[in-house]
């Protein structure tokens, strides 16, 4: 008796995922971790006004959700001052991700572009629908518009992916330099901005970009500042064409109403600016701790900070090892509240 028979593509591809969840060190460990720092999930929880809606619809969870999203579709687009029709909510921005590489993407030909060390799921679904990748690398400590332009016209590009503020180095460019990158996207490439920490960005800084552009999806979340990680609660913002087309490819019955009505809530509640302001006074406690341990942290427009350890690789690595002998005041904490803190080397995390 055989078993399946895959594709070559699926036959073909690792048996590895983008990220290792906190619960797989601690079933290997047997022990629970005292932070889930890789994550980048905010402590701070979501609001009460969400936290009750989703208490409340626990008791209707036998039920399908809408399929729609018609509501918090609407009220999204009120938010954003766009209408419905420039909505589409998924499980989060990762599985929204997935959606739109599996609309351009049928094999080897289609090209994408991304930065080298950039949100790795992004490649991973990439990878999975058989598309070329092209990566290029960062300029200091942020993506590189400009050479990832320079690629996607040189390839003929489909996507084109940039994170702004950036996952994993929280830096950031300004409002100019993402608008005018969408500006000048090559003829039938689309810009995929993912704004999964947009709401931490500088006042002024998040782009002003018209949602009627045909070639640009922005991505949101509330994963990050609403502090909704486990809901899988995405949603993408463009062109009225390019949305309809996710119908095409999407799981209808992929959001809960648990989530949609935690949603809802949390785009109601003013929890959100005391959650930001929080957030910025403990990347400040994080410097801090960097500083004392003879460490530099990069300027962050995220929830948590990158750590320059002045060394290579296998400096970071040594460091990330010798963390657990450090004192617990000294511990990725900033008082009660838990930041994630990540030691770069090459792409050494901790």
């Amino acid at each position: 008796m055989t078993g399946p028979r895959y594709t070559p593509l699926a036959a073909g591809l690792p048996a590895t995922v983008p990220f290792v969840g906190p619960e797989t060190p601690e079933r290997a460990l047997g022990q629970r971790l005292r932070a889930r720092l890789g994550a980048n999930e905010s402590v701070f929880g979501p609001s009460p006004g969400a936290i009750a809606a989703m208490a409340q619809a626990v008791a209707e969870a036998w039920m399908y959700s809408d399929p729609e999203n018609h509501d918090l579709r609407r009220a999204i687009a009120a938010h954003k001052d766009v209408a419905p029709e420039n909505i589409v909510v998924g499980e989060g921005i990762d599985g929204l991700l997935g959606y739109l590489v599996r609309m351009v993407t049928a094999g080897p030909d289609d090209h994408i572009v991304t930065s080298d060390g950039a949100y790795p799921t992004f490649s991973y679904h990439v990878a999975g629908f058989g598309g070329t990748l092209h990566k290029v690398p960062y300029r200091g400590d942020a993506e590189d518009p400009g050479a990832l332009l320079t690629k996607a016209a040189e390839i003929d590009a489909k996507l084109i992916y940039l994170a702004n503020p950036d996952n994993p180095m929280g830096s950031w460019h300004s409002r100019n330099v993402i608008e005018e990158m969408a500006a000048n996207m090559p003829d039938g490439t689309v810009l995929v901005l993912d704004e999964a920490y947009g709401q931490f960005l500088p006042p002024g800084d998040l782009p002003r970009i018209d949602a009627s552009s045909p070639n640009l999806i922005r991505f949101r979340t509330f994963s990050e500042a609403y502090g909704m990680a486990g809901a899988r609660v995405g949603y993408g913002i463009g062109h009225p064409d390019l949305i309809g087309a996710f119908n095409k490819v999407r799981n209808h019955f992929g959001m809960s109403r648990v989530s949609q009505a935690g949603a809802l809530a949390a785009l109601a509640d003013a929890y959100l600016a005391e959650v930001i302001e929080s957030v910025a006074s403990a990347r400040v406690r994080i410097a801090e701790i960097a500083t004392t341990n003879g460490l530099t942290a990069l300027p962050s427009a995220v929830n948590f900070v990158a750590v320059d350890c002045g060394g290579d690789g296998a400096f970071a690595k040594s460091v990330l090892s010798g963390h657990r002998r450090l004192r617990r005041r000294d511990r990725v904490q900033t008082g009660h509240r838990a930041r994630a803190l990540r030691v770069f080397g090459e792409q050494t995390v901790l």
